[in-house]
């Protein structure tokens, strides 16, 4: 084990589409503790949560205002559809479950990133968002963890 192969699993679990989904087979094929690697993974993918969250918002706010046509239309548009689908959503506990399950099930355009950003889109509750993203996080770090050990149990 080296402190490379840590932060090699760290920064990837960072970037987005990859996440936590390729991180952790990363660290298992380097022969990292499962464990360790399931930590650094998880902790790696939600230190962009809390400012996707609060900075998507304000770049959509910041666009709306613009004098650019395609940022202005779109901005909007999503602020629109946001804030018209998050109404109904805002009090639901079912929404924050979905949430959660959505980041939890290690599809591609499924994860933290795409799931805090809708939730920021629909103007959910920043604390709730967090705890239902972080809740994926786990579940899909321990998708991942059973998927790698299988697949890297065979081929050892």
């Amino acid at each position: 084990m080296s402190i490379l192969h840590l932060v090699i699993v760290f920064f990837v679990s960072m970037v987005p589409l990859i996440e936590l989904r390729g991180a952790v087979p990363i660290g298992v094929g380097l022969g990292l503790p499962e464990w360790l690697t399931l930590i650094i993974a998880i902790i790696g993918n939600m230190i962009p949560v809390p400012f996707i969250f609060l900075f998507s918002r304000k770049f959509l706010e910041w666009g709306a205002k613009k004098k650019w046509k395609p940022l202005n239309k779109f901005c909007n548009w999503c602020l629109k559809k946001g804030e018209k689908a998050g109404k109904k959503l805002q009090n639901s506990k079912s929404a924050y479950i979905g949430l959660l399950f959505f980041v939890g099930i290690p599809l591609p355009g499924t994860g933290a990133w795409t799931g805090t950003l809708a939730a920021s889109f629909l103007d959910l509750n920043f604390k709730k968002t967090i705890f239902a993203v972080m809740g994926g996080v786990l579940l899909a770090g321990i998708i991942m963890l059973a998927i790698s050990l299988g697949v890297f149990g065979v081929v050892r």
